[in-house]
């Protein structure tokens, strides 16, 4: 990677601030702008989809809703030119005396279904004349197309037709119109079931959206915002107008909207209904989304340039100004006025500027002083030389230095002294002798540790009393060990385990061989002191652990367990109980088979 870097050249001839402006526009700027960009791309897609999705959710809900209605207009208009009183109604002769047969039905049809806007009967019968919902045709509604149209086929078909009241409001209806059969009969009757406009606008409007639909390639016959009445669909519709779909843009003078336009067959005819649902607000909240995007791409691109140049620019400043007193100092003009601000590297590399050349200033006058000290220190030397030469005592005279000391004890009666020189001389032969040395035999270990007890006793008397407990079995002439394993261990029980008590005192020591998952060597010091609680022994055992040499209290200990751990392995060590009130019991766990391998 360093290499790589150090292939990389363009940057290395640039000032330090185009080199940074640039690292931005490659690392920050373009992968802000690409990523923004592909970004803004897809989201408009996204949104695209997100929109063009729900319109289409929506054209089929307005589908499914008019086929529904449609549907049971048209089983209406079954059930009402199948009926045979209104087909007797159309066919009767009335002035040969025929009576009107009961047609109340079709104003049931009208109060019990809301879709329904109105049924009319039209016939050329003149018997029919202000006879309830039938309307006599004259010769100019004879010739109206769909009254025509009515005539020459059997199946249902639909019409968009206006009306108008009479007040002169203009109203727009879907209407199914089908020929009542009258095959018997020299008259004819057609059917017209008109659906209400305003049932239709409660079942389809929506909020959101503006919803359009016309019949047959003809003009609008519903219009959500009810300017669209009598007006041409505003997408043209191409191909097969039977299967006609189509969702995308729609271009309404300056304004853009989505639109989603699809054909219905209705039910048991051959007429259809074109449903187109407008969004004129998508491409508003598209544009208006992606223009905050591009705000937040362009800030996130154009502030931090904006702040790297103001702060290139202060950088550079300071490192001229360092470069400056630089320039002044290796010319050798140690004069220098100017400062750089701050507290980070650069303030510091210019503080450190400033101590060299006042070092570099007091040279020579130092010169000198640091030659005589020099001597001075090499005069001093070889004092410390010299004296040390005399401190170099042999060891054998410190002992026949005690041993004339014990001898003089002797010779004055004080047998007591004697015998306390006597077991210091040979601790003190013990711990030189086995300086250096990888083990010992369990058998001196234990002399050490009966001499360091005997010692003990004579300073503290009647205090405590102990008791070295042998494994019959174990032959402790021939075991090895650590030197200097037991000695610390019972130094921590007289002087911390039975600090507190007068008399009374007991140390215990057992030495033993015990079968576990291997063959071990188990060394046990025990007291019957103050001991230790639960909180107190885990901060111990976790100093020791952690070789945390911070008391008094586990140096020992830690120096113990981090020898052994170090010569036999981390599984062997000390194992620390206490109970407050009874005492505290120590056992040094070695590895029998191993205790003679340990290395220096």
């Amino acid at each position: 990677m360093k290499k790589m870097i150090q292939k990389f050249r363009p940057f290395q001839n640039a000032k330090i601030r185009q080199q940074i402006l640039g690292i931005y526009f490659i690392v920050t700027f373009l992968p802000i702008v690409l990523i923004g960009g592909f970004l803004l791309i897809n989201t408009g897609k996204l949104l695209n989809n997100y929109y063009t999705d729900l319109l289409e959710a929506d054209n089929q809900r307005v589908k499914t809703t008019l086929f529904e209605i449609t549907t049971q207009v048209y089983n209406i208009s079954e059930d009402l030119a199948l009926n045979q009183n209104i087909r007797q109604a159309v066919m009767q002769d009335y002035n040969a005396g025929g009576e009107m047969p009961e047609t109340g039905m079709i104003g049931n049809y009208i109060s019990s279904y809301a879709e329904i806007d109105s049924i009319e009967i039209y016939t050329d019968n003149p018997g029919c004349e202000g006879i309830g919902q039938f309307a006599v045709v004259d010769e100019e509604a004879n010739s109206v197309a769909w009254y025509q149209e009515a005539l020459t086929q059997n199946a249902a078909f639909w019409i968009p037709l206006d009306k108008t009241d009479e007040y002169g409001n203009v109203y727009w209806h879907l209407c199914l119109v089908r020929r009542i059969p009258t095959a018997e009969s020299g008259y004819h009757g057609v059917l017209m079931i008109c659906l209400s406009d305003n049932y239709l606008r409660t079942r389809i409007e929506s909020r959101e959206y503006k919803i359009l639909i016309s019949a047959n390639d003809e003009s609008v016959f519903y219009s959500s915002d009810r300017t669209g009445y009598g007006q041409a669909l505003p997408v043209t519709v191409t191909g097969d107008p039977a299967y006609f779909s189509y969702s995308g843009e729609l271009q309404e003078g300056k304004s853009k909207s989505l639109v989603s336009v699809s054909t219905l067959a209705l039910y048991q005819s051959d007429s259809r209904l074109h449903i187109c649902v407008i969004n004129s607000e998508a491409f508003h909240h598209t544009v208006r989304f992606l223009l905050i995007c591009i705000g937040i791409i362009l800030i996130a691109a154009v502030v931090p340039g904006i702040m790297i140049y103001w702060f290139t620019g202060y950088f550079t400043g300071r490192i001229l100004t360092l470069r400056h007193a630089m320039h002044q100092a290796s010319s050798e003009d140690y004069e220098i006025t100017s400062f750089v601000q701050g507290k980070d590297e650069i303030s510091e590399a210019f503080v450190d500027l400033q101590i060299m050349i006042q070092n570099i200033k007091q040279k020579d006058a130092r010169m000198y002083e640091a030659r005589l000290k020099e001597q001075r220190l090499i005069n001093e030397q070889q004092k410390m030389e010299f004296k040390m030469l005399f401190a170099q005592i042999n060891p054998h005279f410190l002992f026949n230095t005690l041993e004339t000391i014990r001898m003089k004890a002797i010779k004055a009666g004080d047998r007591e002294a004697a015998s306390a020189i006597k077991l210091l001389g040979k601790s003190m032969r013990y711990v030189l002798e086995t300086v250096g040395t990888a083990d010992v035999a369990m058998e001196r270990e234990l002399e050490h540790v009966e001499n360091y007890l005997a010692i003990q006793k004579l300073r503290f008397g009647e205090k405590f009393d102990s008791e070295i407990v042998i494994d019959p079995d174990l032959e402790i002439e021939k075991v090895s060990i650590l030197p200097l394993l037991l000695q610390p261990i019972v130094e921590n029980a007289i002087v911390h385990g039975l600090e507190e008590k007068e008399s009374g005192g007991k140390i215990r020591i057992t030495i033993e061989r015990k079968m576990e998952e291997e063959e071990l060597l188990l060394l046990t010091v025990s007291d019957n002191g103050c001991g230790m609680g639960e909180e107190e022994l885990t901060q111990l055992r976790e100093k020791i652990l952690k070789n945390q040499i911070g008391q008094s209290k586990s140096i020992g200990l830690t120096n113990v367990n981090q020898r052994i751990r170090l010569c036999y392995g981390t599984q062997y060590g000390l194992e620390i109980n206490s109970v407050p009130g009874e005492g505290t019991r120590v056992c040094v766990k070695l590895p029998y088979e191993k205790a003679v391998e340990c290395e220096k």
